[in-house]
């Protein structure tokens, strides 16, 4: 969840080629193998070989681990500015809520899987209703912007980009009535928006809300990134641009694929994110994702990190680390169970 316990993993291109490798060296060993097959006796049917596909279990919310060289600063900035929840707090790393579903956990970089160098990959889109009023607000405290807010008419979405204290890219975005947004639109209005606590100590107006997050992630081959997430989340992309796909992953917690070469970032081998899924059975997963194409594990077991989640990491297709996390009814994890939980 936080440490980094393991190697690191081989650059992008590097991988491809020990992967492409490892599956020429299996098929000439399955070519081997099968070239003296059993014989059936004359006149008997070969059985149909049957295996149990296993159930893809539920999401209960999404949540991008980022890291931070000085993340008390970045927790200021998240809580005041952002006016966003604190649900859990272990020190080292907090846990905020952005959306009903939607979550953001702010890591030290020192105890991290990543380093506060990487560069920054991802762009956290807070899906809202006032994004002109939450851009006034947003100018009005100073927080930098990736360029002007310069509202279009008859588009499929208006938004704009704030840049957070060191460097993550956060997206203020509203989807409007256009064709690409046939499918979401009916699931964000579903959703009922996230608004500051009144008694948070926070500036953001209380009328600005967050009804959904994409996390939008940089890829080389969309297609084999939308191909592994349509497998892992079970549905196809929800909103489909042509360059850019959005997978449901929670009610209000989306995954974003995006062509690198159009995107607001390039593709790279090293990536200062991880993408996370809270998940009530995390044994179900484990043996959910045991073989998935594209999925590289990072350890062949489930851990335990400071007895307050079970945890197991792997690889996307091109090498995001991908998170899947079952928080413990223990002492630090009450107020985020008992969302998790819906109570």
């Amino acid at each position: 969840m936080f440490r980094d316990s393991s190697r690191r993993r081989l650059p992008l291109r590097q991988h491809r080629m020990v992967t492409m490798l490892t599956a020429i060296a299996l098929t000439s060993l399955s070519v081997a193998c099968s070239s003296n097959p059993t014989p059936v006796p004359e006149g008997e049917l070969v059985p149909p070989e049957t295996e149990a596909k296993p159930v893809r279990p539920g999401v209960d919310a999404t949540n991008a681990f980022y890291y931070y060289a000085d993340v008390e600063a970045a927790w200021g900035f998240y809580t005041k500015i952002l006016g966003l929840q604190t649900v859990a707090d272990y020190g080292f790393a907090k846990i905020l809520r952005v959306a009903p579903t939607s979550y953001l956990t702010l890591v030290d970089a020192k105890r991290g899987m990543h380093s506060a160098a990487e560069p920054k990959t991802a762009t956290l889109a807070l899906v809202t209703d006032e994004v002109e009023g939450w851009y006034e607000y947003l100018t009005d405290a100073g927080v930098p912007m990736r360029a002007e807010f310069q509202p279009t008419t008859g588009g499929p979405h208006v938004g704009f980009v704030a840049i957070d204290p060191e460097g993550y890219f956060l997206e203020f975005e509203r989807f409007e009535p256009h064709e690409e947004n046939e499918h979401l639109l009916p699931a964000l209005e579903r959703l009922q928006p996230l608004y500051p606590n009144p008694s948070a100590d926070s500036s953001r107006p209380p009328e600005l809300g967050v009804r959904a997050t994409i996390l939008w992630l940089y890829y080389l081959d969309t297609t084999a990134a939308n191909r592994f997430y349509t497998k892992v989340l079970g549905a196809d992309p929800i909103v489909d641009q042509g360059w850019a796909w959005a997978h449901q992953a929670s009610p209000s917690g989306f995954i974003g694929i995006v062509d690198s070469e159009r995107g607001l970032h390039q593709a790279t081998d090293e990536k200062g994110v991880t993408v996370s899924l809270f998940v009530d059975d995390i044994d179900a997963w484990f043996e959910y994702m045991k073989g998935a194409d594209g999925f590289e594990p990072r350890s062949g077991e489930i851990g335990n990190e400071s007895g307050h989640v079970r945890v197991f990491v792997g690889y996307d297709p091109e090498g995001y680390f991908l998170e899947w996390d079952t928080f413990l009814d223990v002492v630090g994890n009450e107020e985020l169970l008992r969302q998790l939980r819906r109570e």
